[in-house]
């Protein structure tokens, strides 16, 4: 016999309905099981809540006891979920415990093959629906980008923070950036800049120790010269600069001779090495 767990809600604004009371879905959900001869061994009843809201008492409680019952019934699929994506979820959370899920009125049952059948259809249309918003954000995105407007959702680089959807300069951040642009020109490498952000007590915008890569992700981050990047476009930004393109460039030439030149030393030592060992 199948161990029944009922769910019921309604919202403030479904409480003056005629039909969406809680002792009306209660009753016909009840009736409904005892005509197919299933065992309710679960009630769950949220009182005022949205199907939008996921932080639910009794849904949440019904979720963590789900090794408790077999299936879960609700009125519409509307009182379990009105959000889809979280309807999906759900929907794999139930399938991955083994667990079945019937909506009475829209006779949704996934005991049946068709059950499951319907259910599969609806699964491929929310995945349709979310490559869609995909598709329309990257397109945005990428518009976003060549009007060169903010950071395209990434979280401000060390130096910047966002107010109003635009980057400003934290400025004791902005000085320790300046800094180290100026340091790496005057010939200090990276692991002597590291040195002294840790010699001088300084944190990375997460707060945490500084490490050559992040040093080196700041001297070729396009940012700090007034410019936005992402993906095969670099447009303007509407945030101001630190530094000039020129000098950037002039790093970026920088950074390229010594990795090279370091290759380099490490073949000569590799070959001498071998020539004094034969």
């Amino acid at each position: 016999m199948k161990r029944v767990a009922i769910y019921t809600r309604v919202s403030t604004e479904d409480q003056a309905k005629e039909g969406f009371s809680l002792d009306a879905q209660m009753e016909k959900l009840r009736a409904y099981c005892s005509a197919r001869s299933w065992k309710i061994v679960k009630e769950y009843v949220d009182n005022g809540y949205s199907g939008r809201d996921i932080n639910r008492p009794a849904y949440k409680k019904m979720m963590d006891e789900i090794d408790e019952w077999d299936m879960l019934l609700v009125m519409k699929m509307d009182r379990i979920h009105r959000n889809s994506k979280n309807f999906m979820m759900m929907m794999e959370n139930l399938n991955e415990k083994g667990k079945e899920f019937v909506s009475m009125t829209e006779s949704l049952d996934t005991s049946t093959a068709m059950g499951r059948f319907v259910m599969d259809i609806i699964q491929r249309i929310a995945q349709l629906e979310s490559e869609q918003i995909g598709e329309r954000v990257y397109v945005g995105m990428r518009q976003k980008a060549k009007d060169g407007k903010g950071m395209l959702g990434s979280p401000p680089p060390y130096g910047y923070e966002y107010k109003d959807g635009k980057l400003v300069e934290v400025k004791d951040e902005i000085v320790i950036v300046k800094k180290i642009y100026e340091m790496y020109l005057d010939g200090k490498s990276l692991e002597d800049i590291t040195r002294w952000l840790e010699n001088q007590g300084i944190k990375t915008k997460r707060g945490g120790k500084w490490d050559k890569k992040t040093v080196s992700r700041i001297l070729s981050n396009p940012i700090y010269c007034g410019l936005i990047e992402w993906e095969d476009i670099i447009a303007s930004g509407d945030h101001s600069s630190i530094i000039s393109i020129e000098e950037f460039n002039k790093i970026q030439k920088m950074k390229y001779e010594r990795a090279h030149r370091k290759g380099k030393s490490f073949v000569i030592n590799s070959l001498l090495k071998k020539e004094s060992l034969s």
